[in-house]
């Protein structure tokens, strides 16, 4: 009787364990399906974008710099947009969200951090959009490295109230942007910081000031481990695969509504995210320009000239409308008073930085671009040594990265298979674009040469050139003759 209660409550019991698992199974597939009509709906809406525009190669109206985290790209916004267009054409304020306003007059400019969902706030039909990509590998490294230089700064305070109140201070001093402005560095570096600081704390509990260990991805005593910060789940939301969810506009940034649930969704479902993948690829082939930081001199040379190229002709076109505007602006102030003294001033400024930017041309575009690298690389180190040394001897190597087990290596490429598959995807289109400017480039020479032959209109007659070659050849043939002669004349008299 006993074992018959006994297989009773156990039968009861495995009854229980089947329906739960049965629930749970069947909530999980009603998430997935919740999901992917989710998904599936969002890309389908996006789907309006899939087809490549006829007219992508030209520059429209607006140029909007999707800025890619740890891609070079403050160095293209310095060193190349900087000198193409002045700061009354930059869109207020860049890489400020809280601040942007597309609606100013004459904004030609917009260089941010933040995601293609930027887009449903600009003239769509009459904006360009150029991005650069970066090996996820590298650019995972690159942005624990940055988070942890930048948050290392801070450590010159005793705690994290005296650093809150130097903020405070800060802000009420200036309207800057500062880095803690930005995303992803507003939630990556406050992360890394409250860790940095919670480290120094503990050393001190223990009065440890000997380290076991030089490997400075794996240095817990001092800063979190690169293992432990791929892992977590800020890192997971906002820096893997972060290269598409920015380029598709689902970031935590994001201006699209139902951006969160579509992250949340792929997040959850991996076999979700290539219909991301598919998007993202859309976005790409409709740029005006995609570069790679890897090929960083063919990447510079070809933005010079597919998009440099186009400023400059933009601004050669309209120039002598400017200097007609210019010429009477200063006539219709002249002779109205003294009052006018610092107008005419500020004028004449305005139309000298202008006649500069109408001289330039892509070849001095890439010498000043070479001369502005140089200096802004050099200031980028100093402050990357002065901010590791106060997490010492931590140190951020080529080598030390080379130390990295390949374990670790694999795991990174995991947690970024969308981004690794995009940036393939960007190869190719790296590819085609050199493809595209060299071809350019050889019909800009026919046309030059073209051009140059119309001066001398005697030479574009097939049977005057049939004779120029005809007697050039002869005049060959009898230079070569006669140096044989001689050099047979020259033997006989040696012999």
């Amino acid at each position: 009787m006993r074992s018959k209660i006994i297989h009773l409550v156990l039968g009861l019991i495995l009854v229980v364990l089947l329906s739960v698992c049965t629930i749970k199974a069947s909530a999980s597939d009603d998430g997935y399906k919740q999901c992917e009509h989710t998904v599936k709906k969002w890309a389908s809406s996006s789907s309006v974008d899939h087809k490549v525009q006829e007219d992508k190669h030209s520059l429209r109206d607006l140029l909007f710099f999707l800025h890619v985290p740890r891609t070079g790209g403050r160095t293209y916004f310095h060193c190349f947009l900087k000198k193409l267009y002045s700061n009354s054409q930059e869109c207020p304020r860049s890489y400020d969200k809280l601040r942007f306003d597309p609606r100013k007059a004459n904004c030609r400019l917009l260089s941010t951090h933040d995601d293609y969902s930027m887009m449903s706030k600009l003239p769509k039909e009459k904006t360009s959009v150029v991005t650069i990509l970066r090996n996820p590998i590298d650019r995972v490294f690159s942005t624990y490295e940055f988070s942890v230089e930048v948050a290392a700064r801070f450590l010159i305070h005793p705690n994290l109230s005296s650093v809150a109140k130097m903020a405070q201070r800060a802000r009420r001093k200036t309207s800057a942007v500062s880095t803690l402005d930005i995303w992803p560095w507003k939630y990556l570096v406050p992360w890394m910081r409250e860790d940095l600081f919670a480290r120094r704390d503990a050393r001190k509990l223990r009065g440890q000031s000997h380290l076991v260990t030089n490997d400075s991805y794996d240095m817990e005593d001092v800063l979190m481990p690169l293992h432990e910060y791929i892992n977590d789940p800020i890192a997971r939301d906002i820096v893997h695969n972060g290269a598409t969810f920015q380029i598709v506009g689902l970031t935590n940034n994001s201006y699209f509504g139902e951006a969160h649930e579509v992250r949340h969704c792929v997040l959850k479902y991996h076999s979700l995210g290539d219909l991301v993948l598919e998007v993202a690829k859309r976005k790409l082939d409709n740029m005006l320009y995609v570069g790679l930081t890897e090929n960083h001199k063919e990447s510079a040379t070809m933005f010079a000239n597919i998009v440099g190229s186009q400023v400059i002709s933009q601004r050669t076109i309209s120039s002598s409308e400017k200097r007609s505007l210019l010429s009477s602006t200063k006539s219709d102030l002249t002779g109205q008073g003294n009052n006018t003294h610092q107008t005419l001033k500020n004028v004449s400024s305005t139309g000298e930085e202008e006649v500069r930017r109408e001289n330039l041309t892509v070849g001095k575009l890439m010498e000043a671009y070479e001369s502005c690298i140089s200096n802004l690389r050099n200031s980028q180190a100093e402050r990357r040594v002065n901010s590791l040394k106060r997490i010492s001897p931590a140190n951020f190597t080529k080598e030390a990265r080379r130390q990295v087990s390949k374990i670790l290596i694999e795991e990174i490429e995991s947690l970024n298979s969308l981004d690794m598959k995009l940036y393939t995807y960007a190869q190719h289109i790296f590819t085609k674009q050199q493809t595209h400017v060299l071809h350019n480039m050889v019909s800009a020479e026919i046309q030059t040469n073209t051009q140059s032959a119309s001066v001398y209109p005697i030479f574009n007659n097939p049977p005057y050139w049939k004779l120029s070659i005809s007697v050039t050849a002869l005049l060959l043939v009898l230079f070569i003759f006669l140096f044989v002669n001689s050099r047979r004349r020259t033997s006989k008299v040696k012999l």
